[in-house]
C-alpha cells in the first residue's frame, strides 16, 4: 500500500467505525501519547532498560510504529495533507540542504 491509499484507508476506517475523527489536539495528545509507547519500547529493546517479567509479548515494536501512523495519518487527513506529497517535497528540502552535512561529519564516522 502507498501513502495515498493509507491515509484512504484510514479514513474508511474512522468513518465506519470510529464516528468521527477526535479533534486535532486530542489527535496531537493521542500522538504524543503513542510516540511515548514507543520510545518505551525501544528503551528496552535497544537501550539499557529492561522489560517487566512478562510484559515483552505485550509490547511490539511494529505495532507501536503502527500506532503512530494511525495518528499521524489521522492528523493529515483531517488537516488536509497528502503525506505522499508532503513527505516528497520535504525529502527534495532535506536533500538540497543536507546534500554533504552528513557525509561531512566525522563524528558518524567514529
Amino acid at each position: 500500500m502507498d501513502i495515498r491509499e493509507a491515509q484512504r484507508i484510514v479514513d474508511q476506517w474512522i468513518k465506519d467505525n470510529g464516528v468521527r475523527y477526535f479533534n486535532e489536539l486530542t489527535n496531537m495528545a493521542q500522538l504524543t501519547e503513542e510516540v511515548g509507547e514507543l520510545a518505551r519500547v525501544i528503551a528496552r529493546q535497544y537501550g539499557e532498560q529492561s522489560f517487566k517479567a512478562g510484559e515483552e509479548e505485550k509490547h511490539q515494536l511494529s505495532d507501536e510504529l503502527a500506532d503512530v501512523m494511525f495518528v499521524l495519518i489521522c492528523l493529515a487527513n483531517q488537516t488536509g495533507v497528502d503525506l505522499k506529497s508532503a513527505l516528497e517535497k520535504n525529502l527534495k528540502k532535506k536533500t538540497a540542504r543536507d546534500k554533504h552535512r552528513h557525509k561531512d561529519n566525522n563524528k558518524l564516522y567514529e
